[in-house]
């Protein structure tokens, strides 16, 4: 039995496009997977602890193999806690609406605190840095606007770059992307777009 960790990003639930295409993912994914766990990880119901000093700090002392003053050993702690709910996934499955051309602050946070030495990653001085973390990715990604090739607005997408560049860091190379835009053009091209995507993501979860 493999464990499924789907993270969701947008706080709009039922009126979000990436949860929508996520949702159809899942319920082909459970139709083909009866026997897998499926771990829903909702990033806006999370009591995310700050990355504050502390955190750093104990961090830094990891990295450097210094010994972590009590209250960085308790942060440190904490961080692990939160590492291991994603580091034991065998799978995942992540929503992520683009903000101001980039990913949601709540996301940017989740990802501070599971980047870390020994979690998500390690570094050799001979060899620099390995990601620690395995497993298929389907990424669901929703815009208000059209950022694909031959578009003339790539440039603006720092959506998709930064994550997938986050996901190879840690080691998740292998990532299938399903993308639902553009959002802001007229009702019958949104729906039209929705439905697309909907179907790609029925056939990735059916097969992932």
């Amino acid at each position: 039995m493999a464990t499924l960790l789907y993270i969701e990003a947008s706080p709009r639930k039922q009126r979000s496009h990436s949860i929508k295409v996520a949702n159809a993912f899942l319920d082909a994914y459970r139709s083909a997977n009866p026997g897998d766990q499926i771990d829903l990880l909702d990033l806006w119901s999370e009591s995310l602890p700050a990355f504050d000093g502390d955190m750093i700090n104990a961090k830094y002392a990891v990295m450097h193999g210094q010994d972590p003053s009590s209250q960085e050993q308790a942060a440190w702690a904490e961080i692990g806690t939160i590492c291991k709910r994603f580091t034991d996934a065998d799978k995942y499955l992540f929503s992520v609406p683009m903000w101001n051309f980039g990913i949601p602050y709540i996301l940017k946070h989740y990802i501070d605190i599971i980047t870390q030495p020994g979690y998500s990653w390690s570094f050799d001085p001979d060899t620099g840095y390995s990601g620690l973390v395995s497993g298929p990715v389907a990424a669901i990604y929703s815009s208000g606007g059209a950022y694909h090739d031959g578009s003339g607005a790539e440039a603006f997408d720092q959506q998709k770059p930064y994550f997938e560049g986050w996901l190879g860091f840690i080691g998740l190379s292998d990532v299938s992307r399903v993308t639902v835009a553009p959002m802001l053009s007229p009702p019958d091209e949104v729906s039209a777009a929705v439905d697309s995507a909907i179907e790609d993501a029925k056939k990735l979860g059916a097969s992932f």
